[in-house]
């Protein structure tokens, strides 16, 4: 640590986000990417004359990026923030709209990085208990006085919160804002984002990261009322106006506009999903109802830990938390179905060790609802 470094930061607990071994080939399920590839309009889109434009500074306003996404999701230019992703985005709400020691609430299982920007950010943050079965209750949200931010479906148990409810709660207070976090949305078939552009509390955040299989351009994007959207901007532009770069945003226009192969992934991912949950689920598994692209579990017979090191071992990529409440499950991101049939595989060997081959179905990856 440097002499240099502001005291509010050095007790700071970065994020730690899921590993990137590179020691030898790896089934990567431990960080919810997309095993499949993005849409054939992106490799279209890349051309030749896109990289020549690269000595050029991209729109910074990302005027052709932003009517993309308008038009897709039937709102306005002008009501949609594009980033760097998701984190990106969420980070310019913070800085736009809280001050230092301001109020805000989140779930106490949720996406980590919204603890480490409440710290960052030196936010008065509070963490609202999940119910035992891991759901959030929207009633204990329903009076709280500071702002509210949380993921739907929420990360890393994959539960949602209805729509209806989440519009009782903006509605409730109209002078607190609630930021929904959609990263996972398309695997749900549910979505907040008609309701940002009705209320001028409610912000919805996006990503291009899950559904649209590109967490490696880090894209995402934000829907909420043009005053929201115009004060974020003011701020981009006070901070950094190039936020994205022009090869990004021909990708980004490319990807949206392809809602046809978005929902052939989504539509596989689930099924895959629905599978591997009944496959565990017949090898004695507790599974956790999912509407997102990935699993949470675990079993009686070991320890889930031990399981993700064995997994490992067998190169294969999953995320065992170490919080007092998370430490019992694994979660597995879904990969493509021939990915799940080896992940399936793998642990079935696994458990015999551990419980006896006698104990375990032994039926391989049988198609559900199919």
């Amino acid at each position: 640590m440097s002499i240099f470094l502001v005291d509010e930061y050095k007790d700071m607990e970065p994020y730690l986000p899921g590993e990137q071994p590179k020691d030898k080939p790896y089934i990567k399920l431990n960080a919810n990417e997309s095993s499949m590839p993005p849409s054939p309009r992106v490799f279209e889109a890349i051309s030749k004359g896109e990289i020549w434009n690269m000595s050029y500074y991209a729109d910074p306003h990302c005027h052709e990026f932003r009517k993309a996404v308008a038009e897709v999701y039937g709102v306005t230019e002008a009501e949609v923030f594009v980033g760097n992703g998701a984190d990106e985005v969420l980070s310019f709400v913070l800085m736009s709209f809280f001050r230092r020691g301001m109020k805000i609430y989140f779930p106490d299982i949720t996406y980590g990085f919204y603890r480490t920007y409440a710290k960052t950010y030196g936010l008065d943050m509070e963490e609202i208990p999940v119910r035992d079965d891991f759901s959030i209750d929207i009633e204990d949200y329903m009076d709280l006085k500071g702002d509210i931010i949380f993921a739907n479906p929420n990360n890393p148990t994959g539960m949602t919160v209805p729509i209806a409810d989440i519009e009782r709660l903006v509605k409730a207070n109209p002078e607190r804002m609630v930021i929904i976090d959609e990263a996972y949305a398309d695997y749900s078939g549910e979505t907040c984002l008609p309701l940002a552009v009705k209320y001028p509390n409610l912000v919805v955040v996006r990503t291009f990261s899950k559904s649209r299989n590109m967490a490696g351009t880090h894209i995402g994007f934000a829907v909420a009322n043009r005053d929201i959207i115009e004060d974020m901007n003011k701020i981009k532009f006070s901070f950094n106006p190039f936020n994205l770069n022009s090869i990004t945003m021909a990708a980004g226009i490319a990807a949206v506009k392809d809602t046809w192969y978005l929902d052939s992934c989504v539509k596989k991912t689930v099924a895959a999903r629905e599978r591997f949950k009944a496959a565990l689920e017949r090898m004695g598994f507790h599974v956790i109802p999912s509407k997102a692209n990935f699993v949470f579990c675990y079993h009686d017979a070991i320890d889930s830990g031990e399981l993700c090191d064995r997994l490992k071992e067998e190169g294969i990529l999953t995320r065992h938390f170490a919080d007092e409440r998370l430490t019992k499950y694994l979660r597995i991101t879904i990969g493509t179905e021939q990915e799940m049939e080896v992940v399936e595989i793998a642990i079935r060997e696994i458990l015999k060790e551990a419980v006896g081959e006698e104990s375990i179905d032994m039926r391989l990856y049988e198609c559900v609802g199919a």
